[in-house]
């Protein structure tokens, strides 16, 4: 894959989006991903010095309201006593401990803080993934092993803020964290939904549902 293939659909159909003071970013014609060229992907050591600084308390009231966003609808959605799996969960599971609380059973993967994967082989009634899909290098590679995870009529729940425009692209302080690689819009949520068989559903800014198909 070439320094410019989208790393979400993997097309060569991308054009060169905006360059700031550290970086170029590249934008996919087909799935509308904007996404930071190979060569300037974060490495391994400075991706977790980065999230070793983030502060993701238990008992911060404030981060469990910020959660809240994601659990209240996928609890809306969801039958009683599933069985899910918080993907990217850091080194605080404060997602899944809500989701328990709510009576699912929750498995945590996040191949920092817990890399067990194990949990990676069975079958789920949701995966959730709060802001970690902006950090995915490579997005076409998780998003085929949530499919592959989830069964038929699942749900897919997944936070992370969206592309409006390029002209708030260039300002947008989201970009700037040097973590942050894959950057979606609600056009590359439609293409997902589309391609890994999904019906989609905008929940608010920043969340989006996808529903498995049952044919898939």
């Amino acid at each position: 894959m070439s320094n410019h293939a989208c790393p979400l659909c993997q097309t060569n159909n991308t054009e060169f989006y905006i360059q700031d003071k550290r970086r170029s970013y590249w934008q996919c014609q087909t799935c509308d991903l904007v996404f930071v060229e190979k060569k300037a992907l974060p490495s391994t050591c400075t991706e977790l010095n980065e999230y070793k600084l983030h502060e993701n308390d238990a008992e911060d009231e404030g981060y469990k309201n910020f959660l809240s966003r994601l659990a209240i609808p996928l609890l809306d959605a969801l039958p009683l006593q599933q069985c899910g799996l918080d993907f990217g969960c850091g080194p605080s599971p404060v997602l899944a401990q809500i989701l328990e609380d709510a009576g699912h059973e929750v498995a945590i993967y996040d191949p920092f803080f817990q890399p067990d994967e194990s949990v990676l082989t069975r079958k789920y009634d949701f995966i959730s993934c709060t802001e970690a899909i902006e950090h995915f290098h490579n997005p076409h590679r998780e998003l085929e092993l949530w499919h592959r995870l989830l069964k038929s009529r699942g749900w897919l729940a997944i936070m992370t803020k969206r592309v409006l425009s390029k002209e708030r692209f260039i300002n947008w302080h989201y970009k700037n964290d040097q973590t942050h690689v894959s950057f979606f819009s609600e056009k590359t949520f439609n293409f997902i939904a589309k391609q890994w068989g999904f019906t989609l559903h905008i929940v608010t800014a920043d969340v989006v549902l996808l529903q498995k198909n049952s044919i898939y």
